[in-house]
């Protein structure tokens, strides 16, 4: 299968290297010295990657029989297409290929169902499955340990624990349990004021009684 593994952004220096935006989590493996990519469009490709190196943070890529900037310049917003095994697997047991992760069904530890997994949002700090709940709407899932319990390829399945607040059901209950403290925090303080009103009628009283003694 194919999978898109880059973007390419603008020229650096005047020798035909660009900026790619990675979307792969092993650009090593799929953005190495060797590799022949297909492109969209398709005609600007096949393309075959001569040197990578990073710079500040991002992978400049060079290739083949392009060796300047107007040449690289003429490669921007190509989309970068690895050939992907789909029954390949990463090393790691416990990563896994956006391809195996995309379309599974997301559901609750007791079994409920919030939605299926359209696409994974790699962020610097953490990657992110975009679930698209059953109503059409959109909840973010942080892919950690902590929320992730199972992802299960044979079922087709993620399993989350999600904190309250995460999805909007759990967020309304939640809400719904803050309104009925609020009301047995407000009986409460009635109640304490009605007994502060008591006491200052038996001050009133021993008052009285004091005015009295002194007549």
């Amino acid at each position: 299968m194919q999978l898109v593994v880059a973007r390419i952004g603008r020229a650096h220096g005047i020798k035909g290297e660009v900026t790619v935006e990675v979307r792969t989590d092993e650009p090593e493996l799929r953005l190495g010295p060797g590799a022949v990519l297909t492109t969209d469009p398709a005609s600007v490709g096949p393309l075959t990657i001569e040197t990578g190196r990073v710079h500040s943070g991002r992978l400049l890529l060079r290739f083949a029989g392009v060796h300047d900037r107007t040449g690289a310049e003429a490669l921007r917003n190509t989309l970068l297409i690895a050939d992907v095994d789909p029954d390949e697997r990463p090393e790691d047991d416990d990563e896994y290929y956006d391809h195996q992760l995309i379309d599974l069904d997301v559901v609750t530890a007791d079994g409920t169902e919030v939605g299926r997994i359209t696409e994974i949002s790699h962020l610097p700090t953490q990657d992110l499955f975009v679930v698209e709940r059953p109503d059409g709407s959109e909840v973010y899932v942080p892919f950690v340990s902590e929320i992730v319990s199972e992802i299960d390829l044979d079922e087709q399945r993620a399993v989350i624990d999600p904190p309250p607040g995460l999805i909007d059901d759990r967020a309304e209950i939640a809400s719904a349990r803050d309104e009925v403290a609020d009301g047995r925090s407000d009986a409460a303080g009635d109640e304490a004021d009605g007994d502060a009103g008591d006491g200052d009628e038996k001050d009133g009283d021993e008052r009285d009684g004091d005015e009295r003694d002194g007549a």
